[in-house]
Parts: C-alpha cells; structure tokens; sequence
C-alpha cells in the first residue's frame, strides 16, 4: 500500500499530488520549487536562495517520510536558466556531501510560481 507523505515544513501542492509518495521502502518526492512553508511565497534573493529553500524543502519533506536526504538515490534538477547550474550545483554539494546521487539536470521555459530551480528526487530507505 502507497503512503502519501506530508509535513507543513515543506509548502502545500499547488495542485492535486502529494509531497511524496512512500511505497515498499521508497520515496518519491514530487518537484519542490523555492517556496517558503512558512508564507507559501516564493523566497527572494535570486538563485542560490531558491536553490537552498528547495533543497530545505526536500530534506523536511525526507524527514517526514522517514529518510534523509543521503538515501536519496536520483534527482533531477529543473532551471529556468541553464546559466545558473554552477551556482546550483554549489548549493548542492553542500547538500550531498558523501557519495551523491544519480542526477539529470535540464532547462525548461517556465517552472511553477515563477521560480528559477526546482528538484525532484527518489530515496530508499531501510
């Protein structure tokens, strides 16, 4: 049976899907963009800001599924600007700091809320 996974220390779905879904040990987390629980707003201060909200928004939503973000095994990573993956990939590292997982990154037109980055991602945990 499939859990759906939600903490009010990530930002409510704008639309019809959950955070995460927690199926036989795995999570999938759904795209988090650089919206603050706290005012459902999208975080000011340009890039490395939206990069480090969305990451916080993943770690609080794999805590709330019961892993953390060093069972994550794939993420993809979505910029509306692809001159901004070196200062993602910055933030990111900080993130994953030991071996870090599969990952795909792309460049979209336009990401939900206007924002500049947003990450999916699947763990597995024990």
């Amino acid at each position: 049976m499939k859990q759906a996974i939600h903490t009010d220390d990530a930002p409510r779905a704008l639309g019809p899907y959950s955070q995460a879904i927690k199926k036989g040990g795995m999570v999938f987390f759904s795209g988090q963009v650089a919206i603050d629980p706290a005012t459902q707003a999208l975080v000011e201060g340009g890039i490395e800001a939206q990069a480090r909200q969305v990451l916080n928004n993943l770690k609080a939503v794999a805590t709330a599924a019961g892993v953390t973000l060093d069972d994550v095994v794939k993420t993809t990573v979505y910029l509306a600007d692809f001159d901004d993956y070196k200062a993602v990939n910055a933030i990111y590292a900080e993130y994953f700091t030991g071996d870090a997982p599969a990952r795909a990154a792309i460049a979209v037109k336009t990401l939900p809320a206007g924002a500049l980055v947003e990450i999916d991602a699947i763990a597995i945990g024990d």
